[in-house]
């Protein structure tokens, strides 16, 4: 019955059904052609089931269109659905447990589906299965390679940057003009006719929504594919961690100078030289002599130029970056490779804080540090002597960095004088007076066609109609204010309330095996009322405690009870790059909760933002906000009493951490915390504890106090 339900939907949606996700189609097949179905009067029982799915599916243009499909697919179908088959009755050889092999809430992309339609399916049709299964995927895993070929085309398109000890001309030759240039990626338009200029020594905060554009934008900058940039222009944008090999840390960052290195290499070559000549025999001192001038006099110009690039401070200036991004001493004499990612970005970092390029690009520069590391960069930034652009989700880092905000929204870009407090007060006030200006056209227009109406066919006000006609051309129309739709970050209530305790420690040790004791003796308790924030720099084990709490990890000596009844949901960077990349967020959904209606997903979904088309876009097409939020709604499906957040606010917009603040301060159950985004911290929490030593010790006072004793060390 499934062949001729496929059949009558490929004759209704027509070519439209080919250029769909093919997981999508097979689940509207195997809605309309299950038996209980009820198309209903007119096919409202079809719109109401799949009217959503097929317009943001773009099976169809509008919801006009989908309900005149409805209607035909019941014609096709008959009110009551196809008329099924008696299914044959078989004898089962032995009993079989319906979950056999299936993990308990660890849904996976490889978990074998197993669709009932009718009579058991032929060895000949469930192969026939089988190998449309496997093309699907290989097509989805195809689609995924090309992704990732187009990013590394991108990356590799970027000219190298090293350090330029030749730049020269004033302010005016290096303020860039960028007129009329587009910006779009996969076909789709992200800047139209843009216009910037970026002023020698301006310091940018680049902000939007995520996925507006605000990455491929610096990309398009970093790669000199926007007109305006002259080619001497050096451009560097972090984005990439280093790769790791045998290089220190040091040498890592110091190697960016390669006319140092050049030089340093020549001097050993020429003295080298020099030693093998004053050992030859005094028969051929003539030539020797002659030789050896040829090298002094190379010597002498080499030690020149190192002193005029200052080689001697490159190593102390090197180590002096490193320090301030918390790396020790004994860590940067440490190879690359030995570094986790977050360490080798921070590297990255300071590469480019060395190299001092004409234009910095620094898409979310504190991701990857602690507090003491973000204020050291704060302070650097702020003395920073040449043009930077900055994409950041930390308000009070904007505020203490930039000068100017460039807002990219509607395809456009829009620059503001100021930091981003000051950008907030004048946006609203440009809002307000757009409002009134487009309520006053409005007024005006329609004033003047009631009076046109009313006296069109009377001759004696002819001319005051005329009049009228000409004066509402004249006006012109004043653009309705478009506002971007509001984020939503909806924390499902807990239907139960666990009794206390909730979680408590009992003097709880924790040491990885072989290692030290990373804490002794903790002893606290978290329950439905715990709003906390953990502080502490990178590397104390803030992360450890939370995986204690969660269960993840057990403690060496001592106790940590957990009520058999709570829930406990964990976000990390873990779960959003543990996302299924080839999926979209909806097929994810219903693969970690088989069984659940395809309904009460995508409404958890939109609880989190992901509505319409952007629920059914490929994961790897979405950006680091977006997958966030996708991960958000996968681990509070079950509606946790506690939620464990480790740097929540990475790659969310501005908007994004202010809706995520309005959520968890709604949200009622416990939160624990690790952040250094001090806008998201006051706004959400109302207790600090600070992590140090081997001990948890709750702070008294505010997020600012805490910012001066780290300011005053």
């Amino acid at each position: 019955m499934t062949t001729v339900a496929s059949s009558l939907v490929h004759d209704v949606l027509g070519h439209r059904a080919e250029d769909v996700d093919r997981p999508i189609i097979d689940y509207i097949i195997n809605v309309l052609a299950d038996e209980d179905f009820d198309f209903g009067d007119d096919g409202e029982g079809a719109f109401e089931a799949l009217g959503e799915l097929l317009v943001a599916a773009e099976c169809v243009s509008d919801f006009d269109e989908c309900r005149a499909v409805c209607s035909t697919l019941t014609e096709k179908f008959g009110k009551h659905g196809l008329v099924k088959a008696k299914p044959t009755v078989r004898s089962l050889a032995a009993p079989v447990r319906m979950d056999d092999g299936m993990d308990e809430g660890k849904a996976t992309t490889k978990k074998q589906e197993v669709i009932f339609d009718g009579p058991v399916l032929s060895e000949r049709d469930r192969a026939k299965l089988d190998r449309r299964k496997r093309k699907d995927e290989r097509q989805r895993e195809q689609q995924y390679q090309m992704h990732l070929a187009e990013m590394e085309a991108a990356r590799a398109g970027m000219p190298v940057v090293t350090v330029n000890h030749d730049g020269g001309g004033g302010a005016n030759i290096k303020d860039l003009h960028l007129e009329g240039f587009n910006v779009s990626v996969g076909g789709r338009d992200l800047i139209v006719d843009g216009s910037v200029t970026l002023s020698y020594g301006r310091h940018y905060g680049l902000i939007g929504r995520n996925g507006t554009g605000k990455t491929t934008f610096l990309r398009h900058l970093a790669m000199h594919a926007i007109d305006g940039i002259p080619n001497s222009c050096q451009i560097l944008h972090v984005e990439q961690e280093v790769a790791g090999d045998d290089t220190s840390a040091l040498q890592c960052v110091v190697n960016t100078d390669i006319e140092r290195s050049q030089l340093l290499e020549e001097e050993v070559r020429l003295l080298a030289q020099q030693r093998e000549l004053e050992l030859e025999d005094e028969t051929e001192k003539s030539s020797g002599e002659i030789d050896k001038d040829v090298i002094g006099l190379r010597l002498q110009e080499v030690y020149k130029r190192l002193d005029f690039i200052d080689a001697d401070s490159a190593e102390s200036r090197a180590a002096s970056i490193l320090a301030g991004l918390s790396f020790s001493p004994e860590m940067q004499q440490k190879a690359t490779k030995t570094f986790s990612g977050g360490w080798r970005m921070r590297i990255a970092l300071a590469r480019a804080l060395f190299i001092e390029p004409d234009l910095l690009l620094l898409d979310e520069p504190t991701n990857h540090l602690d507090l003491h590391a973000v204020l050291w960069l704060e302070s650097y930034l702020v003395k920073w002597p040449k043009t930077c652009i900055i994409v950041s989700h930390a308000r009070e880092f904007l505020n203490s960095v930039v000068t100017d905000i460039l807002h990219l929204h509607g395809q456009k870009l829009t620059a503001y004088k100021g930091d981003y407090d000051t950008y907030e007060r004048t946006r609203i006030e440009q809002l307000k007076n757009q409002q009134k200006a487009f309520e006053s056209n409005e007024r005006s227009r329609n004033h003047m066609q009631a009076f046109i109406d009313k006296f069109r066919y009377n001759a004696k006000r002819a001319a005051l109609v005329q009049s009228r006609i000409k004066a509402l051309d004249r006006l012109g129309h004043v653009d309705e204010i478009v506002n971007d739709p509001d984020y939503k970050f909806e924390f499902p209530t807990p239907d139960d309330r666990p009794g206390a305790p909730i979680i408590s420690f009992s003097d709880a040790s924790f040491g990885y095996p072989g290692g030290p004791l990373l804490f002794k003796n903790l002893n606290f308790g978290i329950d439905l009322d715990s709003r906390i924030a953990m502080v502490g720099p990178n590397g104390i084990g803030k992360s450890t405690i939370l995986k204690l709490i969660a269960g993840e990890l057990q403690p060496t000596s001592g106790t940590v009870f957990r009520s058999a009844k709570v829930r406990i949901a964990v976000f990390s960077q873990h779960h959003v790059d543990g996302l299924d990349l080839t999926s979209n967020p909806l097929l994810y959904m219903m693969r970690c909760f088989p069984g659940v209606p395809e309904q009460k997903l995508r409404s958890h979904l939109g609880s989190f933002g992901v509505t319409g088309n952007l629920a059914l876009q490929p994961m790897y097409t979405l950006s680091g906000g977006q997958k966030s939020r996708v991960a958000f709604a996968k681990i509070t499906f079950k509606k946790p009493h506690i939620i464990l957040l480790d740097e929540p606010s990475n790659h969310l917009d501005l908007d994004a951490v202010e809706a995520l603040i309005q959520g968890l301060v709604i949200f009622q159950g416990g939160i624990l915390m690790v952040s250094h985004d001090e806008h998201l911290i006051s706004g959400s929490v109302d207790e600090l504890w600070v992590v140090s030593e081997g001990k948890i010790a709750p702070f008294h006072g505010t997020f600012q106090d805490y910012k001066k004793i780290l300011q005053s060390h």
